[in-house]
């Protein structure tokens, strides 16, 4: 078994434990970590970029609508548990700044244009670095469009599930890493990526032994709900590494 040291943390969705997810205030409360990224969602509605997971109203917002049928004014004017709105991706990119990684899934239909977009304008206007950010999303066409309109951004490919040609779609796209659902990883899934050249992310990763196993397969990071599992994590794998540097260091005076 192949297993890394450290795992790269994402926070999903912010800190959902502490706030309502996809909120500017829990991706505050995941900023409060030494988390290396944040992951939000976004959907097209009415041509302007919103950060919210669900495609209907009903779960976090009253109603039944599609979200992508309700007026982006309206929409902002309704509030989230914990009285917060939803924000818009501009409003994440200027709280996340240069921190972290932030990974921006494309939920819903013609979200590419708009974030390439948006993402021109922020770094344009800010300095910031174009390797700051990860476009991700199932729907593989609109990664497509994506490399075409802004390929200087990394490109990450969701993927639910074992293709038979295990990592092969996420060649033309010319991506920086597959994201795995956690129900599907595997091995083979894994060592097929590290032959491309990919990054290994898995998703949703908020129980303890499923962060070991997935380690110990060679993932390079996972998406969670529960960041402090993750760096509680990091910490012992650092600490263990000091320890076999030292006991190394040990070995070599002893033999000289």
């Amino acid at each position: 078994m192949y297993s890394t040291d450290t795992l790269f943390c994402f926070a999903h969705r912010g800190y959902p434990k502490r706030a309502t997810e996809n909120t500017l205030q829990a991706i505050t409360h995941a900023l409060e970590f030494d988390i290396d990224g944040v992951e939000i969602d976004v959907w097209n509605v009415g041509g302007e970029l919103i950060v919210k997971h669900d495609r209907r109203l009903g779960r976090l917002l009253a109603g039944q609508e599609l979200l992508t049928e309700v007026a982006p004014a309206a929409l902002r004017q309704m509030l989230l548990p914990g009285g917060e709105q939803v924000p818009t991706l501009r409003e994440v990119l200027e709280l996340v700044g240069n921190n972290v990684q932030l990974n921006i899934e494309l939920k819903g239909p013609s979200c590419a244009a708009l974030a390439a977009m948006e993402l021109e304008s922020y770094i344009r206007d800010n300095g910031a670095s174009y390797e700051q950010y990860i476009l991700s999303s199932f729907d593989h066409r609109q990664i497509h469009e994506c490399l075409k309109l802004i390929p200087q951004v990394r490109r990450g490919v969701l993927i639910y599930g074992v293709p038979l040609d295990l990592a092969a779609s996420t060649e033309p796209l010319q991506a920086y890493s597959q994201h795995l659902g956690l129900d599907f990883v595997c091995q083979e899934m894994i060592a097929d990526g590290r032959r491309r050249g990919l990054k290994s992310y898995v998703y949703t990763v908020n129980n303890a032994h499923d962060l070991h196993l997935v380690a110990a397969m060679g993932v390079d990071g996972v998406f969670t709900d529960e960041p402090q599992l993750v760096m509680d994590y990091n910490t012992a794998k650092a600490a263990e590494m000091m320890v076999r540097q030292i006991d190394q260091f040990d070995d070599l005076n002893q033999t000289s």
